[in-house]
């Protein structure tokens, strides 16, 4: 029975959501929440009783805390995927490959911790032409990230597998999400959908598959609280083409060369507007899909919201003004459909408006 957790990266969205979430079960006595920096003030109210612990997980001291505390569940979710809220890539490298380094070797010497929990990433199978059509969890990247956040998270992973050998009596999930999205959570590909020119690469029209925060959070919540040790790809069912997404969320789509991607996304992320690191750019290229039916067999969720819900999601329930109308989309498309003397396969239009009233967007790392 889980007693005592440790949650890292509680000051960031999904980390300050999932120990409110704990703090409202009454069979868990602690949570405790650690993170460099303190949790603002709306995130304040949402971690309940969660007992905060500034802390760096780059430090040994963290054995102390979980040692201390007598933590029976480490929930280690503060890997983050963006450089600038990190301070730069290398304290982003640190944070994500030499903190989980000495979490790790904290839980290997603790004598009470019963179950690892560990936020992956889908990225560890890297982005190629020469991609499968869908991965499983058993199958390698064709072209192994050599940057960024999937590089860390090929690493942080390959030190979970260590841990594994070394501590076979601690069950470990490990668990691969796919690009979040929702009404609030703040990530490189909302920021990306909400520029009113929308950079894509010419020729290319990649499948994008999601997954909405809401169930991020509630499968984050299962693992941490019963035993479902694994790897699990997380993502909604279906995909959505980058076109189709655009046009959806009433954009403009910019394509530009080959050639000229990698400066464009340079321009985008000195501009502040989107922190799209150059392995994010080429995602936007060939795209990713993944098998989610272990994660509906095995761990035992199905995900509420498919790839398509938790775009529309994303569009309603916050205020991204369409650069097009949605139905001028459709009249265009009528239009060139009429004179080409074929059929349009036209998408329906979301039946709420795309204006939602304003709501709090909060920033994931």
């Amino acid at each position: 029975m889980t007693r005592v957790v440790l949650v890292t990266g509680v000051s960031r969205y999904l980390g300050s959501r999932l120990s409110g979430r704990l703090g409202a079960d009454p069979t868990i006595d602690r949570i405790i929440g650690v993170d460099t920096v303190p949790p603002s003030r709306a995130d304040l109210d949402l971690l309940g009783r969660t007992e905060f612990v500034r802390a760096d997980i780059r430090n040994p001291l963290i054995a102390k805390v979980i040692s201390q505390a007598r933590v029976d569940t480490v929930v280690h979710a503060s890997v983050t995927a963006t450089p600038h809220g990190a301070g730069g890539r290398t304290p982003m490298k640190e944070l994500n490959v030499i903190g989980t380094m000495q979490l790790l070797a904290a839980c290997q010497k603790s004598e009470t911790v019963q179950r690892l929990v560990v936020k992956s990433t889908t990225s560890v199978y890297g982005t190629s032409p020469r991609d499968p059509a869908i991965f499983s969890e058993d199958m390698a990247a064709k072209s192994l990230p050599r940057s960024g956040y999937a590089k860390d998270a090929v690493e942080v992973e390959g030190y979970v597998r260590g841990f594994l050998r070394r501590r076979p009596d601690i069950d470990v999930t490990l668990l691969r999400f796919a690009n979040f999205v929702g009404p609030f959570i703040d990530t490189p590909l909302t920021r990306y959908f909400q520029l009113p020119v929308v950079p894509t690469a010419f020729g290319f029209d990649p499948r994008l598959q999601l997954l909405h925060e809401s169930d991020a959070i509630e499968i984050l919540r299962l693992a941490s609280t019963s035993s479902r040790p694994g790897t699990f790809n997380v993502a909604g069912d279906g995909v959505l083409m980058l076109s189709q997404a655009i046009r959806r969320a009433g954009r403009i789509a910019l394509p530009v060369p080959a050639p000229a991607v990698a400066f464009v996304g340079r321009a985008v992320r000195r501009s502040g507007m989107v922190d799209f690191s150059p392995e994010q750019m080429q995602f936007l290229n060939f795209g990713r899909v993944v098998d989610n039916t272990k994660l509906k067999s095995d761990f035992g969720y199905t995900p509420a919201y498919t790839t398509a819900s938790a775009f529309e999601s994303f569009l309603t329930g916050r205020p991204v003004e369409p650069v097009l109308a949605p139905q001028l989309v459709r009249a265009g498309e009528a239009r060139v459909a009429r004179l080409l003397g074929t059929e349009p396969e036209l998408e329906p239009i979301p039946s709420s408006p795309l204006r939602a009233p304003r709501g709090q967007v909060a920033r994931h790392g």
